[in-house]
């Protein structure tokens, strides 16, 4: 996910996209991370098989250099727009 000038990223792990990017676009905790830098946008997203790969992923792209995590964005998404709000969550 992504704030709307796309300068902060997010990312993270849930077993339903649509309820977890609804919760962050409401700021449903409003000491998140998520809540504190604006961070509304699902401009990415990939399933996995299981939860042990999908956070194993997460990991992994949190470790990234901001230019990795640009470069795959910008290749499924090269506009950076809101997939949620075009309604596609996978």
């Amino acid at each position: 996910m992504a704030n709307a000038r796309n300068t902060t990223l997010y990312a993270g792990v849930t077993n339903d996209i649509e309820r977890r990017v609804k919760e962050h676009k409401a700021h449903k905790d409003p000491r998140s991370f998520t809540a504190r830098y604006n961070v509304e946008k699902l401009v990415w997203y990939e399933a996995h098989e299981s939860i042990i790969a999908a956070i194993a992923r997460e990991k992994q792209l949190k470790d990234w250099k901001r230019e990795w995590k640009d470069a795959l964005i910008t290749k499924e998404n090269p506009e950076w727009k809101d997939l949620a709000a075009e309604g596609n969550f996978g």
